[in-house]
């Protein structure tokens, strides 16, 4: 039987006019996560990226903490969601990375003033109600990843495993498809997955099974300082 490890970023730079770069915490759960899969003895066949800069830091950190070199596939159809242009559907200003960073900053607790507009565009965003104001819709967002899934589940072959290193967002909406979730349960999930997280499935004759959700064990214990979500 296969198995497919999705592995969602490291923390990246919150609240940077590039938050698409690894911070020194993101770069720590990286190697921490890539010292987990070793001795979780996970060899992979293949190897696939998504194209954010965030993602190939991340894989970067966790192969070379497998003794790997940083060779992968770049696969887009991996790629999170543009969170600014869904920002933008509350403010136009937040297209620009600047304008939310230099909001945020103005809050006495600048993540949970994010959290808040963010979990408030989110919403907007999957709506039935404004899906054509958007450059990529919620329902082809999802579209998106469940073909990128589709891709590599075919090419698969028996008792190989794959790494893919991509977003919160990407790896809801394979649950979604997997769980048969609500767009609401989706969105609960996206916000609650954690930097470096592992979610497994296992790819059989009846097709794909999620064995476990969200695992970052790795980061328990006297690393639970490395539990970040955002």
């Amino acid at each position: 039987m296969g198995a497919i490890y999705l592995i969602r970023h490291g923390q990246a730079s919150f609240a940077a006019a590039d938050y698409d770069d690894l911070s020194e915490v993101g770069r720590e759960q990286g190697r921490i996560l890539g010292a987990a899969l070793t001795a979780r003895q996970v060899e992979p066949s293949i190897v696939i990226c998504g194209g954010m800069r965030r993602h190939a830091q991340t894989a970067t950190e966790c192969l070379a903490a497998q003794s790997r070199e940083p060779v992968w596939e770049l696969d887009r159809g991996w790629d999170e969601y543009d969170h600014n242009d869904m920002l933008a559907g509350l403010d136009p200003r937040y297209r620009e990375q600047t304008a939310v960073a230099a909001d945020m900053l103005g809050h006495v607790d600048p993540r949970r003033a994010f959290q808040q507009i963010f979990e408030r565009a989110m919403a907007r965003w999957v709506s039935d109600d404004f899906h054509d104001e958007y450059r990529e819709s919620w329902p082809a967002f999802c579209a998106r990843i469940e073909g990128a899934l589709a891709r590599l589940v075919a090419r698969l072959g028996k008792s190989q495993s794959a790494l893919v290193f991509t977003s919160g967002g990407a790896i809801s909406v394979v649950c979604r498809q997997l769980l048969g979730l609500s767009d609401t349960r989706t969105l609960m999930l996206s916000a609650t997955t954690a930097n470096a997280s592992v979610t497994k499935m296992l790819v059989g004759g009846r097709g794909l099974t999620l064995s476990t959700l969200n695992e970052h064990a790795h980061f328990e214990g006297a690393l639970k300082h490395l539990i970040t979500y955002r």
